[in-house]
This record gives structure tokens, C-alpha cells and sequence, in this order.
């Protein structure tokens, strides 16, 4: 079955790094968008960044030139390399992909970004 487990997540400073690993298991990863979602407390889900399969990537207006997603077709892995976080980028985040139209999402990863 589709699995999608999330990892990286942490406590940061303002303006600090952090990577975030999502692992992709039971489709063949390489042949589909895969994408990042946060969700804030008291806030909805929210689009972050996507991959496509065949190479484009997308960004929310709120982390371009910030954040950049990239993944790894043989190791069944997308990246996102968090940079100059903010305190509004608080949230979890999750993994997303959709399967015939069906959205699947793996458990979520905290980021905390406070001093």
C-alpha cells in the first residue's frame, strides 16, 4: 500500500535551515507529482511546493526564493530545503501525492520556528 513517512522536523531559530525528507513507498514514485502541504494551528491545510514527474516545480507566493523542493527517483525520496524560515512558517508539514485521484498524505513533521 501507499506509505509516505515524513522526517526532519524540528526547532529552529528565525532565519535558520532545516531539510525536510518525505519516503515514498508502494507506487512507482517516479512516475508521479509528489508535494508539500503545511498546516498551521488553528489554520487549514495550505499548498507549500511541488514536484512534478516531469521536472516542473511549483511554490506557494509565501516561500519562493526561500524554499526549494527537489526528489530523489532512486531513493523514493522528496526533499524540502527550508531556508530563512520565519515564525509564521510554523506548522506541520506534510507529504502529499494523488493516485487516481485520490490524495494520500504520510503522518506529518513538526516545524517550529522560534527563539
Amino acid at each position: 500500500q501507499v506509505q509516505l513517512v515524513e522526517s526532519g522536523g524540528g526547532l529552529v531559530q528565525p532565519g535558520g535551515s532545516l531539510r525536510l525528507s518525505c519516503a515514498a513507498s508502494g507506487f512507482t514514485f517516479s512516475s508521479y507529482a509528489m508535494s508539500w502541504f503545511r498546516q498551521a494551528p488553528g489554520k487549514e491545510r495550505e499548498f507549500v511546493a511541488a514536484f512534478t514527474w516531469s521536472g516542473d516545480t511549483h511554490y506557494a507566493d509565501s516561500v519562493k526564493g526561500r524554499f526549494t523542493i527537489s526528489r530523489d527517483n532512486f531513493k523514493n525520496t522528496v526533499y524540502l530545503q527550508m531556508n530563512g524560515l520565519k515564525p509564521e512558517d510554523t506548522a506541520v508539514y506534510y507529504c502529499n501525492t494523488q493516485l487516481k485521484g485520490r490524495d494520500y498524505w504520510g503522518q506529518g513533521t513538526q516545524v517550529t520556528v522560534s527563539s
